[in-house]
């Protein structure tokens, strides 16, 4: 009875790893396809970048929305609390530059 407890827990344990990892990297393959298709070169340059249209604004306070409650599950379960901390300091970060109106100041500089 024992060892039949012993595998169930680890084939749960296996599983949820599983799983968390498979839904890591569809949402950095969705966010890849996000960044590439405003124009960035890589996943990073999006993610550092100032909103510069009202979409990649709706974006952010979807990613820091997303990270908090990934964050509030870590409660839960640790291991997504790091991965909720990364999404809400990235999304919160555009947030803030876009409520700063600095993607603004960006857009207006002359690039050379």
């Amino acid at each position: 009875m024992h060892i039949s407890w012993a595998v169930i827990i680890i084939l749960a344990v296996l599983l949820t790893i599983a799983a968390t990892t498979a839904a890591i990297v569809w949402v950095l393959r969705q966010y890849r396809e996000k960044a590439r298709n405003a124009g960035y070169p890589s996943l990073s340059g999006y993610l550092r970048a100032a909103p510069r249209t009202d979409q990649e604004m709706r974006d952010a306070v979807d990613l820091t929305l997303k990270g908090l409650i990934i964050c509030l599950l870590g409660l839960l379960f640790p291991p997504f609390l790091l991965v909720g901390v990364i999404a809400l300091y990235y999304g919160a970060r555009k947030v803030a530059y876009s409520s700063l109106g600095l993607g603004l100041v960006d857009d207006a500089e002359p690039s050379t």
